[in-house]
């Protein structure tokens, strides 16, 4: 059911977090692209992102009701529910993450982490020129770009799912009103 003027959507993500998101997605593209060609763009990039990462954690802990960690991040065996569920397609939807989502949204700012903090010890002269710590730093920039293709899946699988633009969420901050069934 779509938002109508006799049925108004609900705002879920606040400005704040609709700017992190969209920053951090800038970070991220700038800094694959750049990569060593333009390598202070890239480290220049990696630290905005880690800059973005420190403020979406503050939010997490201190932000509104949607941004907040406990708000979605779900004990496993919820998680685990939750994704039989969809299997078995009678998951609900959620007003905000669903449990999936949740632990998706920690993975990506775990490895985006993970990811600047190894670029950021190659620039030390303590790691330079370690092969292990060049390794680890693309091994881990691949597997964030695999975390991105899952997270986009499970946004356009969701989004088809629930009849939901959650895109359009992610840019106005608004959903539809929570309807019977739906997990606030």
């Amino acid at each position: 059911m779509r938002a109508t003027p006799d049925r108004p959507s609900m705002r879920v993500w606040a400005p704040w977090l609709r700017a992190t998101h969209w920053a951090l997605v800038a970070a991220i593209v700038v800094a694959w692209f750049s990569g060593e060609a333009l390598l202070w763009l890239h480290e220049l990039a990696g630290y905005a992102a880690m800059a973005l990462i420190a403020g979406r954690c503050m939010g997490g802990w201190w932000g509104g009701r949607y941004a907040r960690f406990g708000q979605f991040v779900r004990p496993p065996a919820e998680v685990a529910r939750y994704a039989a569920q969809v299997f078995a397609r009678r998951e609900k939807r959620y007003l905000g993450h669903n449990p999936l989502g949740g632990w998706m949204v920690v993975g990506l700012l775990a490895t985006v982490t993970a990811v600047g903090v190894t670029g950021w010890m190659y620039s030390l002269d303590m790691f330079w020129g370690l092969a292990w710590v060049e390794w680890l730093h693309r091994s881990l920039a691949w597997t964030l770009v695999a975390l991105i293709a899952l997270h986009l899946a499970g946004v356009a699988f969701t989004s088809w799912r629930h009849r939901e633009n959650l895109v359009a969420a992610m840019l106005n901050g608004r959903k539809r009103p929570q309807e019977p069934g739906d997990v606030d």
